[in-house]
């Protein structure tokens, strides 16, 4: 499990961007957040996740997203 912090929320179109501990930035989704409760969510907080290739083929997202 890595973890990182929430950079930027793109809240009307339901993604966002984590900075991962190593200054990597990672793509998520709304439905990538493990409690389902992505409007609660905020720039700035910790969390931790998993990484696995986008199945668009677009490099790789963050799954099961969660406060730290």
């Amino acid at each position: 499990m890595a973890t990182g912090s929430i950079v930027r929320l793109i809240r009307d179109r339901g993604f966002g961007f984590i900075r991962t501990d190593r200054g990597q930035e990672i793509f998520f989704h709304a439905t990538g957040v493990s409690d389902g409760n992505f409007d609660a969510l905020q720039e700035g907080q910790a969390v931790t996740f998993d990484v696995e290739r986008d199945t668009r083929g677009r490099g790789e997202r963050a799954v099961n997203v969660r406060l730290a």
